[in-house]
């Protein structure tokens, strides 16, 4: 798999769009554009291999299923996971001749997807950086009252940002990586200890991102039950992604209907706990 100007460009281009308010807000470019699972489907669009891009996408999502930026702070950039981790793993497992299907090519994606994203810290907190400086222009243009010059800084000036710290990398990673990929890939052969590391660890790395979504979502050890279910619909029953969304909205329909029957019968019981206190009040004053 070759990777040309006008792809390489291109993939700098959604690095930049993942993240720009232009972009309808972080709903549309953060939140969409930036997770893996929707820059597998894009990647592979531009790349020409759809499949590969979206088995790519999916195993390097899991890894960063419940990550969140707190303040700010990042641990990873998935931007650099999605549109230089997505095309340097496909290249990889294209180049080791890997089933896109098997453990070893999700280990592979998982790990070069996690190590972009963690050297992606570096870009993301480089564009903050530079994005100061137009925040002071912002500032005293303010202090000026020259509120429309406003638009400019939040529209147009953090896109400078984006392209020396998204587009540039980017581009010239993904351009260039091919290369890298085989030299490593000549340099590191599959029955090597250096690559059954690296899929022993890559192996490990979703179990790190389910644990962190469980840290967030589980508050008592009921909740497990619920969690585990789609995992036994998928392992006994067989079931895809869209049967096991089908029967969690039969059991949601089912647990509402349940949580409204309990309503109104607490409300008829708190009725009639009214009407019997009244009851007493007008026996005692007879």
């Amino acid at each position: 798999m070759t990777v040309n100007v006008f792809q390489a460009a291109l993939l700098g281009l959604f690095a930049c769009l993942a993240s720009m308010p232009g972009m309808g807000g972080t709903s549309v470019g953060n939140y969409t554009l930036g997770r893996p699972l929707v820059a597998g489907l894009v990647v592979g669009l531009i790349l020409g291999d759809v499949t590969l891009g979206i088995i790519v996408g999916m195993a390097i999502q899991v890894v960063y299923i419940a990550l969140v930026t707190p303040g700010g702070t990042v641990s990873a950039d998935v931007r650099a996971a999605c549109y230089i981790g997505i095309p340097l793993s496909m290249m990889a497992i294209n180049a080791q001749g890997l089933d896109p299907s098997s453990a070893d090519a999700a280990a592979l994606a998982t790990t070069l997807g996690a190590t972009c994203g963690t050297i992606g810290a570096i870009l993301f907190y480089g564009t903050a950086t530079i994005n100061l400086v137009w925040q002071s222009i912002g500032w005293k243009a303010l202090e000026r009252g020259d509120t429309h010059k406003l638009y400019v800084v939040d529209m147009v000036l953090p896109w400078i940002s984006h392209i020396i710290c998204s587009f540039i990398p980017t581009f010239v990673i993904v351009y260039f990586g091919q290369d890298m990929v085989q030299v490593i890939m000549n340099a590191l052969p599959m029955d090597g200890l250096p690559m059954k590391t690296l899929f022993a660890v890559g192996s490990l790395l979703p179990c790190v991102g389910i644990a962190i979504l469980l840290k967030q979502v589980i508050t008592k050890a009921t909740d497990f039950l619920t969690f585990f279910f789609g995992f036994t619909l998928a392992a006994v029953m067989g079931c895809n992604l869209i049967a096991c969304s089908a029967i969690a909205c039969f059991f949601a329909l089912i647990n509402f209907q349940i949580s409204t029957m309990k309503a109104k019968l607490d409300r008829v019981g708190t009725a009639g706990a009214l009407n019997a206190a009244d009851d007493d009040e007008d026996e005692e004053d007879i």
